[in-house]
Formats: C-alpha cells, sequence, structure tokens
C-alpha cells in the first residue's frame, strides 16, 4: 500500500511539473476602440511561468496575414506548442506574444486613405497601450519586438519603419511589402474604390511601401531595428521581399535575409517561427 501511494504521489508530482511547463494562449480577448468605433479581438500567449512569477517580460507583436485573425497563429500557426519547446530549450526567452485581429469589419494594418480604417493608430494608440498596462510586460524598446506574415509581414515592415524607436526587431515572413510601383498602386486604389487626390495617392504610396521607405527613410533610425527578412523560393511575394532585401544593402543597412524551399504556406511558416523566437531573443538578452 505504502508502495502505491508513492507511485501515486510521483506520479502527481511528474503531471504538476509538466503542467507547470506549459504557456497558455487566450484567443477570445478584446479591446475596445473609439478609432476604430467597437470592440477589437486579440489573442494572447502568456509563458510557462507567468501566474507564478512576479517579473515582467519582453513581448513580441505577431501579425496573422490576409484571411485568417487573431486566431491563425494559434490554430494553424500552432504559437504555443513552438513557443513553450523553444523556452524549454533554451533558445528563446519567456515573453508574451500578443495577436492582434486585422480581418474583422475591414481587413488591414494601416490607415486608409479615406480616413474610415485607422487601424494603425488604433494599434499604436489604443492596443499597445491597452496589452502593455494590463499585462506584465516591459515597455522599453529593447523588450519589443514585431513579426507576421504575409499581410502581417507588411503591417511589421510598416510598423518599424513607421516607429522604429518601438521595436528592437522586426521579421517580417513573405511579406506583402506594398505595390511595387505607383501606378500598380493607383489601379489597386481604383479598384478598391478609394477616394483620394493625385497627391494623396503618391504621398499614401511613398508612406506605405516597405522600398521606398527603405530608399528615402532617416538610414541611422532603420538600423536601430534589427532586422530578419524570411521568404520561400516558391512564394509568389519572392520579388517585394527581394527588392526590400536589395534596397537594405545598397544603404548598407544590417539585415539577415533568408529564402527557404517552399512557398505560401503555414508549413513554411511554422518552420520559420522558432528561428525567429531565437532572433528577436538575442536581442532582449542584448546580443
Amino acid at each position: 500500500m505504502k508502495r502505491k501511494l508513492t507511485l501515486l504521489c510521483t506520479l502527481l508530482l511528474m503531471s504538476t511539473l509538466a503542467t507547470a511547463q506549459t504557456g497558455k494562449v487566450f484567443d477570445n480577448l478584446s479591446v475596445k476602440s473609439e478609432i476604430l468605433k467597437g470592440d477589437r479581438k486579440f489573442a494572447i500567449y502568456l509563458p510557462p511561468d507567468y501566474e507564478t512569477s512576479e517579473r515582467s517580460y519582453p513581448v513580441l507583436y505577431l501579425l496573422h496575414g490576409a484571411g485568417d485573425d487573431h486566431t491563425g497563429w494559434v490554430q494553424f500557426g500552432e504559437v504555443l506548442r513552438i513557443t513553450d519547446n523553444a523556452i524549454k530549450d533554451g533558445t528563446a526567452t519567456p515573453m508574451i506574444i500578443v495577436m492582434p485581429d486585422a480581418n474583422t469589419g475591414q481587413r488591414g494594418y494601416f490607415n486608409n486613405p479615406s480616413d474610415n480604417w485607422n487601424y494603425e493608430d488604433f494599434f499604436f494608440e489604443e492596443l499597445m497601450p491597452y496589452v502593455e498596462k494590463n499585462y506584465r510586460i516591459k515597455s522599453q524598446k529593447r523588450f519589443r519586438a514585431i513579426s507576421g506574415l504575409s499581410m502581417g509581414g507588411g503591417g511589421t515592415f510598416m510598423y518599424a519603419l513607421h516607429r522604429p524607436d518601438l521595436f528592437s526587431s522586426a521579421a517580417p515572413l513573405s511579406a506583402y511589402v506594398g505595390p511595387l510601383s505607383l501606378d500598380q498602386f493607383k489601379q489597386q486604389a481604383e479598384r478598391m474604390g478609394l477616394s483620394a487626390s493625385q497627391s494623396e495617392l503618391e504621398e499614401y504610396f511613398r508612406n506605405h511601401n516597405a522600398i521606398s521607405l527603405i530608399e528615402d527613410g532617416d538610414i541611422e533610425k532603420i538600423k536601430s531595428v534589427r532586422w530578419f527578412i524570411d521568404c520561400g523560393d516558391d512564394d509568389f511575394l519572392y520579388e517585394g521581399n527581394s527588392l526590400a532585401h536589395i534596397a537594405m544593402r545598397k544603404k548598407e543597412i544590417p539585415h539577415e535575409y533568408r529564402v527557404r524551399q517552399g512557398g505560401h504556406t503555414w508549413t513554411y511558416w511554422r518552420e520559420s517561427l522558432p528561428v525567429v523566437l531565437k532572433f528577436i531573443s538575442d536581442a532582449f538578452h542584448q546580443y
């Protein structure tokens, strides 16, 4: 009987330890937005020791692609399993991961030229202050990173290029860098029925095209961000990512550029995520 009790206690202890080593994901959270006139959902990953510690954590803002929402990285990207494993094997530091919804109502991470969908304003003025107030998040640039895939890769480029003072690292994956020419953007704006003058369209293009922002931006500020660009060799967005890489090379902006076998798929991005977690953790640790 005593031996059975010992065995039972051992099994319970092992079960408790296994549970303690698991992070948690909440994927039905929301924040009230005055800018977007409604509640906006987001998901969040909390590291395994969040509930048992009193420490504050670095944060990764992880953006989904077109057609997904804040649950994309949870369901298809397996963010819980991958991040838990990376923390467990020591390749990533414990961190909080915030995954916002940019698909409900109107799709996109940018402010609309017609001024009726200012998602970027929401992100910086409402979402970021909300989560960094309500969760134990370190709010300095050094401890903040951003990444995302496809449309979210475009959001990663834009947010880190617009606000390099806020992010220590940026990792766009298979990114949509924006129309590759002003003519392409004007055609896109016409299809979307955007009401804006020619000068407004030209200004918007310059401010929402990663290559233009790299070529015309403040190089020292852009250099203050550690860059990791990753796109598959069979990805239909390879050209824009290649041009962003070339623009950075010409401006002598340090960055890592990765091309692996694969296309525009979750299989590719699930393999990218552990590398991204290690890359941003290096910055969190002041490599």
